[in-house]
């Protein structure tokens, strides 16, 4: 009873750590999201009935809010490339993946020709997983993000146990590639850390009037090591009726652990003393011993350690005139598929604005997400000539961003939502109902609205004639 009041009060300590870090996680099940809905208000239907409009602007901030959940296994880019396959085994199972919503703002209709409307809700983050995890194999690898794809070596050493423990252990690679074979199927990366390392050490060179010497730039790590060590006895038997001497290998002992290199922490360990076990000959026992060392490792094991749900970085947006300006900035970061929530924390007019982003994202740097993810579609919707927002500084957990535009160019109500900016074909038209809202999107996200006109939609064609008459494509 101590020790389950012991474990209790543990996992207590851990939920409140999670809070102060700002996860935001509740018992380690869910996610807070806050997601932006939109609908086309120029719809007929919408038009004849009003509620019909709120009820899919509440249907899509909730899909919203599960795409972004979806983002803390799945690279973004990754989704928008499988997007309908998502929808149709994650996205639509909105009743059963989002626990509650926690807020909702009234809706309302903006210049740029869309109804919106904001959400707060509790997701459940394990559904998700679930979801995923239910793919075909084939389906589910081409959606392991870069935090599920990690990159793991594999060392299987075996001693011959009445040898004693000085003697150099010799590796196994038989037990090795059993184990290779295993990770290999679920869709990971196997890595030879001793190759790589030589790679690295090696140097190319190339004629470019003088010899000019660079270095590969390979990992000589990987993400994940895993190191065995098994212990054999060798006995030879005689036959009494036959008088024939046969060798068995008895195995004595295997230790296995698991060391994340990225942290330096063993995240596992186990060591057995195997019963009753004797093979005929030292290859049998070492495929066996494979296969056990596979055995204690799941397909989800190595990517449940490498993701971290949210990591909360802050911004600061230098040159926002108004208090407004930055009430409309901050429901653009919102917008942004990789951005969970969003809080203004300082506003000083044509100064420092700091932003406290809670961002789900792959382990590369979060400089890299603001170029990517933040600053493209921002610059994308204000301006197609010339770059509004630019990147001034970038240190650890802070990030600065520069306004190098005018603001009369900050055009934040009459242009489509940085959601769409980045948004799958298949979410423009599950939306857009009208050619002039066709025709906006067209002017932040003219790849999709193409892809969308190559299939053979009449608005998304017409769109495309009007901008390319303009020159913009």
């Amino acid at each position: 009873m101590k020790i389950m009041n012991v474990i209790k009060l543990m996992k207590m300590w851990l939920a409140i750590l999670f809070l102060m870090v700002g996860l935001q996680l509740h018992a380690a099940d869910t996610l807070i999201v806050t997601a932006e809905g939109l609908a086309d208000p120029n719809s007929d239907a919408y038009k004849r009935d009003k509620g019909l409009m709120i009820d899919d602007l509440r249907r899509d901030a909730r899909k919203q809010a599960i795409e972004k959940a979806v983002g803390v296994f799945v690279d973004s880019s990754t989704l928008v490339e499988n997007y309908a396959l998502i929808h149709d085994r994650v996205l639509s199972k909105s009743q059963g993946i989002i626990k509650s919503v926690i807020k909702e703002s009234p809706y309302w209709i903006s210049k740029d020709g869309f109804a919106h409307i904001l959400i707060k809700a509790e997701v459940y983050i394990t559904s998700v997983k679930d979801a995923l995890r239910k793919m075909s194999k084939i389906e589910r690898l081409h959606l392991i993000k870069e935090y599920g794809n990690p990159t793991i070596s594999v060392r299987i050493d075996i001693r011959d146990a009445q040898r004693g423990a000085n003697i150099h252990a010799e590796r196994s690679q038989v037990a090795e590639n059993l184990f290779i074979e295993k990770l290999q199927n679920f869709g990971y990366r196997v890595w030879s850390e001793e190759l790589t390392r030589d790679i690295r050490e090696s140097q190319e060179y190339e004629r470019e009037g003088n010899f000019r010497r660079t270095q590969l730039t390979v990992s000589p790590e990987a993400d994940f090591s895993v190191i065995g060590e098994v212990k054999f006895k060798h006995r030879q038997i005689t036959l009494k009726a036959s008088g024939l001497t046969i060798d068995r290998y008895g195995l004595t002992s295997y230790s296995v652990r698991c060391r994340n290199n990225r942290t330096g922490e063993i995240i596992k360990t186990n060591n057995r003393i195997p019963r009753g076990k004797a093979w005929d000959s030292e290859d049998a026992a070492m495929m066996d011993i494979g296969y056990m060392v596979a055995g204690e490792f799941s397909e989800d094991f190595f990517r449940d350690h490498l993701m971290q749900p949210s990591k909360i970085y802050r911004v600061n947006v230098y040159g926002l005139p108004d208090m407004d300006t930055a009430k409309l900035m901050k429901k653009e970061f919102i917008g942004l598929r990789s951005v969970l929530n969003v809080d203004l924390r300082r506003f000083r007019a044509n100064s420092g604005s700091l932003f406290e982003i809670e961002f789900a994202g792959s382990r590369g740097s979060f400089v890299d997400f603001v170029h990517g993810a933040v600053l493209r579609p921002l610059n994308r919707k204000f301006s197609l000539s010339q770059k509004c927002f630019k990147l001034q500084a970038a240190e650890g957990e802070t990030v600065d961003i520069d306004v190098v535009c005018n603001e009369n160019d900050m055009n934040f109500n009459e242009t489509p939502s940085t959601t769409l900016v980045s948004a799958p074909p298949e979410r423009i038209r599950e939306i857009v109902k009208d050619e002039l809202t066709m025709k906006k999107v067209a002017q932040v996200n003219p790849e999709a609205v193409k892809q969308l006109a190559n299939q053979g939609d009449r608005m998304a064609q017409d769109a495309v004639d009007a901008i390319d008459t303009i020159g913009n494509f």
